[in-house]
């Protein structure tokens, strides 16, 4: 269990209603999706302070500067914390098992080791203001000018991070050593035995699309949490599976989700509810589940391949989303599958850009939810007990 967290700049009176049970509850005040203070709060607290992911360890580590070469590390940032991967290649020029992940900031004066996004191979980390530098494993190695022996007190500040189904996710805010994370098993909770089935390690990516919507993070959350939008917005979807037939869970973790069953004579989700690829398997073939691992991790399981969405706050009121598509082997078209979310996705962030601008409004005061919006209810609750100072991992009747 993680440390109770500093609460979040607004006002808890206003949390309440969002608080109570469904029926009676209310979304989050307008604030919560406008201010530029409260983004930073999140950024720091929910984001950085708690278990994010980066994306895709295969995908991290490439593609690699020089032929004969793997990359051996690479800087990112996670909400305002800058974060830098290493792994110490083997020596036929592959990369060992030992992902490693350090604040990117030198020891010496704070200078960024490197830029983020920006990937480096060589045998050791060197900062580029004053060339103190140091090993794969965080060590200083040297520290020009500075007189007497290295003090190995000086290494890198080590951070927690974990590969989960190939997906690297880091807690940027704490250093390792200093404990009080919450336990990356308890994040997941039951939400590892609803994904261990389609096996997304042994999956290939072969499409990606990266979005920027004009709307806040937890909008786009919330609009994927629910179906009562979808026979206005999504008539595709709704040939393929019927929009009442989800059903979500009340289960530990942090995380929000349900299923929704296919149409009888459907195969998977494609405009025309035929698979042009093959199943996964072990998986289920008769439904998607829709999880929305938090903060920022949305994981869509279809029967023949998986589709997540990492979610990447720049405004209050804009969020870039890195989709992507796995499936069970190289040799598989993903257009089918491709061509159906793309389209639904601009149906969702057309929507959601509206919220948006609906959100600003000084008119604007927080609604009710319906029966079927149990998940976003759900999400809206986590997110509020979070602002309060409660761990993500901690949520009213769930745990």
């Amino acid at each position: 269990m993680s440390a109770r967290r500093a609460p979040a700049p607004v006002d808890p009176e206003q949390l309440r209603r969002s608080l109570e049970p469904l029926g009676t509850a209310t979304m989050l005040p307008a604030e919560a999706y406008t201010s530029a203070e409260l983004l930073a709060w999140e950024r720091r607290q929910l984001f950085a302070g708690t278990w994010s992911c980066l994306g895709r360890d295969e995908d991290l580590r490439a593609p690699r500067i020089r032929p004969d070469r793997p990359v051996t590390q690479r800087a990112a940032r996670v909400g305002d914390v800058g974060v830098l991967l290493t792994w110490t290649p083997s020596g036929d020029g592959n990369v060992a098992d030992d992902l490693r992940a350090f604040a990117n900031t030198c020891r010496h004066r704070g200078h960024e080791l490197l830029p983020a996004g920006e990937a480096g191979d060589r045998a050791s980390v060197i900062c580029p203001y004053h060339a103190w530098s140091y090993d794969l494993a965080g060590r200083v190695r040297a520290t020009p000018r500075l007189d007497g022996p290295v003090d190995q007190a000086l290494g890198l500040v080590e951070l927690p991070v974990r590969r989960w189904h190939g997906w690297v996710f880091v807690h940027a805010a704490t250093a390792l050593a200093d404990g009080g994370t919450s336990a990356f098993e308890d994040h997941l909770g039951h939400l590892a035995g609803i994904v261990a089935p389609y096996a997304p390690e042994q999956l290939v990516r072969l499409a990606r699309h990266t979005y920027e919507v004009a709307a806040n993070w937890k909008v786009i959350t919330e609009n994927y949490h629910e179906c009562y939008h979808c026979p206005l917005i999504h008539p595709e979807l709704c040939q393929v599976s019927p929009p009442d037939s989800g059903e979500n869970y009340d289960l530990p973790g942090a995380w929000v989700g349900g299923s929704m069953a296919l149409r009888a004579g459907m195969a998977t989700m494609s405009v025309t509810g035929e698979s042009a690829g093959r199943p996964i398997p072990g998986a289920p073939p008769d439904r998607v589940e829709y999880l929305g691992l938090f903060p920022d991790l949305l994981l869509s399981l279809h029967p023949d391949y998986v589709m997540t969405h990492r979610l990447v706050p720049v405004a209050p009121d804009r969020t870039t989303i890195e989709c992507s598509w796995y499936f069970p082997g190289e040799d598989v078209d993903p257009a089918y599958a491709v061509e159906f979310w793309d389209l639904t996705n601009r149906q969702d962030w057309a929507a959601c850009e509206s919220v948006q601008r609906g959100l600003a409004s000084p008119h604007f005061r927080p609604g009710p939810f319906v029966p079927s919006e149990d998940g976003v209810h759900q999400f809206v609750g986590l997110v509020a007990r979070a602002y309060l100072g409660t761990p993500v991992t901690t949520s009213a009747g769930r745990v």
